[in-house]
C-alpha cells in the first residue's frame, strides 16, 4: 500500500467514526469497560505480586535449635546454608540476640523479662530470606533433617493467599477479558455493518475501477483502530485517576515502605497506558477486520 494509500485510509477513517456517532459511542463505551476492568485486574494482580516480593525479602523462614544444640551443629547449619541457591540471606541470633529483640517489643513492660535468664529459655534461631517465596516448603524440608534443629516456623499464609488472589485474579481476567471483547466485536461488527451499508454505491464504484481489496478494507479497519485507540487513551485516564484517588486515601496513615503500601500511581501507569493502547488498537483492528471480510464480498 502506498503512502498515499494509507494516509487515505485514515482520513476515511475519521469519516467513518464522524458518520455515525452512536455507534462510535457504543463501540468506545464496550471497548472502554473491557479496558478499565481489565487495567483494575492488572493493578490487583500487580500489587498482590509486590506484596509477595517484598514478603520473600522479609525473613518468612525462622530455624529454630535446641536449647543443648553444640557449635558444631550450628556451624553445619549455616554451611548448608550458606550453599543453598534458593537462600537471598540469613542471619543467626543467639539467645542474647532474641532476648533484646522480645524486651524491644514489650516497650514499657521489658522490665517483665530483668530477672530471665535468657540462656536457659531462648535458643540460638536463623532468620532466612528467600529469592522466591514458592520455595519455602522445600527448603524447610531440606532444613530439618539437621541435628541440633528444634523446629521450623514460615510466614506461609500470608504468602499463601496472596497466591491464591493473584491467580484468582489472573483468571477473572482472562474471563471478563473473553466475554468483553466477544462484547466489543459484536459492537464493532454493527458498526462496520452500518458503514458498509451507506457506502454501497461508492464500494461498488471502487470495485469496478479496480481498487484491490486491502484498499477496500483498511479504512474500515484504520476506523476500528481508532475507536480503540480512542477508548483505550479514556480507560487509562479512569483508571489512573481512580487508582490515584484509592492509593490517596489507602496510604494516607500507611508508611510507603510498609509491607501493605500499594505500589505508586507513577510506577503504573506508563505501563497500563502501553497495554491499554495496545490491547485497544488490536481489538478495534481485529474487530474491523473480521467483519468486514464478512460484510464486504470482494
Amino acid at each position: 500500500m502506498s503512502v498515499r494509500a494509507f494516509f487515505n485510509s485514515i482520513k476515511e477513517g475519521f469519516v467513518g467514526i464522524i458518520r455515525h456517532p452512536l455507534v462510535t459511542i457504543a463501540s468506545i463505551t464496550t471497548i472502554l469497560l473491557m479496558l478499565v476492568v481489565m487495567g483494575a485486574f492488572f493493578i490487583f494482580a500487580t500489587n498482590a505480586r509486590n506484596m509477595m516480593r517484598k514478603l520473600s525479602q522479609r525473613p518468612p523462614i525462622e530455624i529454630y535449635m535446641t536449647m543443648n544444640c553444640t557449635e558444631e551443629q550450628r556451624a553445619t547449619v549455616a554451611e548448608a546454608l550458606d550453599q543453598d541457591p534458593r537462600i537471598l540471606s540469613w542471619a543467626m541470633h543467639t539467645p542474647e540476640d532474641n532476648y533484646n529483640e522480645f524486651k524491644s517489643n514489650l516497650g514499657d513492660k521489658s522490665s517483665l523479662l530483668d530477672d530471665i535468664d535468657y540462656n536457659q529459655v531462648l535458643p540460638y534461631t536463623y532468620s532466612i530470606q528467600l529469592k522466591d517465596p514458592r520455595d519455602a516448603e522445600a527448603v524447610i524440608n531440606t532444613k530439618q533433617i539437621y541435628d541440633g534443629v528444634s523446629k521450623i516456623s514460615q510466614e506461609s499464609k500470608v504468602m499463601e493467599f496472596l497466591a491464591k488472589a493473584t491467580n484468582v485474579v489472573n483468571i477473572a481476567t482472562v474471563i471478563s477479558f473473553i466475554v468483553l471483547f466477544i462484547i466489543s466485536l459484536f459492537i464493532i461488527s454493527n458498526m462496520v455493518r452500518i458503514s458498509v451499508y451507506s457506502r454501497a454505491s461508492e464500494i461498488e464504484i471502487m470495485k469496478f475501477v479496480g481498487a484491490t481489496n486491502g484498499y477496500i478494507r483498511m479504512p474500515y479497519i484504520t476506523e476500528g483502530a481508532i475507536v480503540g485507540f480512542m477508548s483505550a487513551i479514556i480507560a487509562w485516564g479512569i483508571t489512573v485517576v481512580s487508582y490515584k484517588a484509592i492509593y490517596t486515601k489507602f496510604m494516607d496513615s500507611i508508611d510507603p515502605s510498609s509491607f501493605y503500601a500499594l505500589m505508586s500511581t507513577r510506577s503504573l501507569m506508563w505501563t497500563l497506558l502501553v497495554m491499554a493502547v495496545v490491547f485497544g488498537v488490536f481489538i478495534g483492528a481485529i474487530g474491523s477486520g473480521i467483519s468486514v471480510r464478512k460484510y464486504i464480498k470482494v
